[in-house]
């Protein structure tokens, strides 16, 4: 009898550190920030040093939470030819701030939160207009394709044009 409670004790054991590393894993996992995720996307990567050389990067690390219209590669390829080189230049540093807090809205607001507005505050100060139509949820003129990427400090939809302020 005692070796069946023994091998009982060493499975329950065994089975226990299994699931403490399981949960481990998937709570460093939920550790991760908005700026970790985006940085851990390498269509992000233009996002990324925009949001670094904006000095914006310990704002998106802070408790939050937030939401970013985060737009990929793609989006900001479709910029004019320059307009990412120039903006990333130091002389325009409050030019790029305002660009990308602009993408920034305070709270977490999930996919299902945002067809239910039709605008939305940004950091920036401005509002961006919410829209649906066609099952399509746009920003501003940018459509949001894919959402709900969560970070610790918030949750990262992905739009594929870069939105600006208005003037």
């Amino acid at each position: 009898m005692k070796i069946f409670n023994i091998k009982s004790f060493v499975t329950v054991v065994f089975a226990s550190l299994i699931f403490v590393s399981v949960a481990q894993a998937h709570n460093h996992k939920d550790k991760k920030d908005i700026v970790d995720v985006a940085a851990s996307n390498p269509d992000f990567s233009t996002l990324v040093a925009a949001v670094k050389a904006a000095g914006l990067v310990d704002a998106l690390k802070g408790d939050g939470p937030l939401t970013v219209f985060a737009p990929n590669n793609a989006a900001f390829a479709k910029l004019p030819a320059g307009t990412v080189e120039d903006l990333l230049k130091p002389e325009n540093k409050d030019t790029l701030i305002a660009v990308l807090t602009y993408h920034v809205v305070a709270g977490k607001v999930m996919a299902a939160d945002v067809v239910k507005v039709s605008s939305a505050t940004t950091l920036q100060g401005q509002d961006v207009a919410v829209k649906t139509m066609d099952g399509k949820v746009m920003i501003d003129n940018a459509q949001v394709i894919a959402t709900d990427i969560k970070a610790s400090n918030g949750v990262i939809h992905v739009i594929d044009s870069v939105i600006l302020p208005k003037s």
